[in-house]
């Protein structure tokens, strides 16, 4: 996708420094952090919404969660608590549109979310 931000930055039209990149994803601080850690994870593919996951994407978004523990185990946060989140679509707040997960730490969490 030629206008897709993370897209660039998979191929390196934008150069971000990264928390992680492996073959299959890429970790990133957010621009407009909620918390004391605030990292977007999202695949080195395409995937526009939760939506268009298909079953080849299972391998990939399962190793999302596991590259965000180990992050949060780098960061040394996941003994004091970590969210993942991911918004589909723009009434669940979507703004870029290739899926990405949120990981946030760092703080207390409130629920509801919001």
């Amino acid at each position: 996708m030629s206008d897709c931000l993370f897209c660039k930055m998979v191929s390196g039209e934008i150069d971000v420094p990264k928390v992680y990149e492996d073959d299959d994803l890429i970790a990133i601080n957010d621009i407009n952090p909620q918390a004391p850690f605030h990292i977007l994870i999202f695949p080195q593919k395409h995937i526009s919404t939760l939506n268009n996951i298909g079953e080849a994407d299972q391998q990939v978004v399962g190793r999302v969660f596991l590259t965000a523990k180990q992050i949060a185990v780098e960061k040394e946060f996941d003994q004091s608590g970590y969210r993942v989140v991911a918004n589909c679509l723009e009434a669940a707040g979507q703004t870029v549109f290739h899926i990405h997960f949120h990981l946030l730490g760092g703080r207390q969490m409130s629920w509801p979310p919001g």
